[in-house]
């Protein structure tokens, strides 16, 4: 968890991946393959919901395998220079959506955040906090309540951190109180980041964000999703293909190092829960914006 957002794990793994084969020692390719291999199933199996950790690892074997069998320094330079280049793409992936996603914020809005999207999560700028900082330059006097995100509190130590350092106005309120300030007419719409979409459009995101989704459905304000094409896993046909990684118990019962229940206590932890799509209002990517049904917008999106 000291690195955490889908499109920053993508970026960590392949410096790691290329940290790693700079650190391998041998005098042919395929002495090397077996040791790049091994660095790169280990680094898989860091994170399983977050699709761009396996985008980002299979990127750099491909590179790999298309320098082979080419002298081995120069093999590693080129992951160095590609796992550089991948961050710089990112930083622009997220100034498209924020971008792209200018057009669905009202001036004035309340937008609602679960977990953090920001620049602590992505390359820089963010994904949904990417749309939030964009419409903030661009003068529509915006307003943000920051889900706390329990049990990591992203929201309230990430998210509250990157708005109050941009001038950005936010509020912190409770993962539960998220429903009183919709049936307030107090948000006007929703946006988050996403770990994985699958092809059909179904999101996992932090737990929590589905009872949000729902929430926002009863109450008539969009819920829009912010992701780089890269979160999109057209290999799982819907959201109950997408694993869902299973954390320590002890995250939930105790809070910071002291524990906070009873002693024995059990507790079930799932870091990642998944929204169908068909609370989805919109899938803001860097190359435009989605809509129902997604499966043939993805797939359309691909095709182009």
């Amino acid at each position: 968890m000291a690195i955490r957002g889908a499109p920053a794990i993508g970026i960590a793994a392949a410096m790691g991946l290329a940290m790693g084969a700079s650190s391998i020692r041998a005098r042919s390719f395929d002495a090397f393959r077996v040791q790049f291999l091994r660095i790169a199933d280990e680094i898989l199996l860091a994170r399983p919901t977050a699709v761009n950790l396996r985008w980002a690892i299979e990127r750099l074997k491909a590179l790999a395998y298309s320098c082979a069998p080419g002298p081995l320094d120069e093999i590693r330079a080129a992951l160095r220079l590609e796992s550089e280049r991948m961050l710089a793409e990112d930083i622009e992936i997220n100034k498209r959506i924020g971008k792209n996603g200018l057009a669905l914020v009202p001036a004035g809005a309340t937008i609602l955040t679960h977990c953090n999207a920001g620049a602590l999560a992505t390359g820089g700028y963010g994904t949904a906090l990417g749309i939030v900082r964009a419409a903030h330059e661009n003068g529509k006097n915006i307003k943000v309540l920051a889900d706390e995100t329990r049990p990591w509190l992203q929201g309230l130590r990430l998210t509250a951190f990157e708005l109050m350092e941009d001038s950005i106005p936010v509020h912190v309120i409770a993962d539960s109180a998220a429903g009183l300030f919709m049936r307030r007419k107090m948000v006007d719409m929703v946006i988050t980041g996403a770990d994985r979409i699958a092809a059909n459009g179904d999101v996992a995101n932090k737990i929590g964000t589905y009872q949000v989704a729902v929430l926002a459905r009863e109450n008539n304000i969009p819920f829009y999703v912010a992701a780089p094409l890269s979160t999109i896993d057209v290999s799982i046909e819907n959201g109950d293909g997408i694993p869902i990684e299973e954390r320590d118990p002890d995250e939930i019962t105790s809070f910071y190092g002291k524990s906070v229940g009873p002693a024995g206590v059990k507790a079930l932890n799932p870091a990642f829960d998944i929204t169908p799509a068909r609370y989805v209002t919109a899938i803001i990517t860097e190359k435009g914006i989605l809509r129902s049904p997604y499966s043939k917008a993805i797939k359309e999106l691909y095709v182009r």
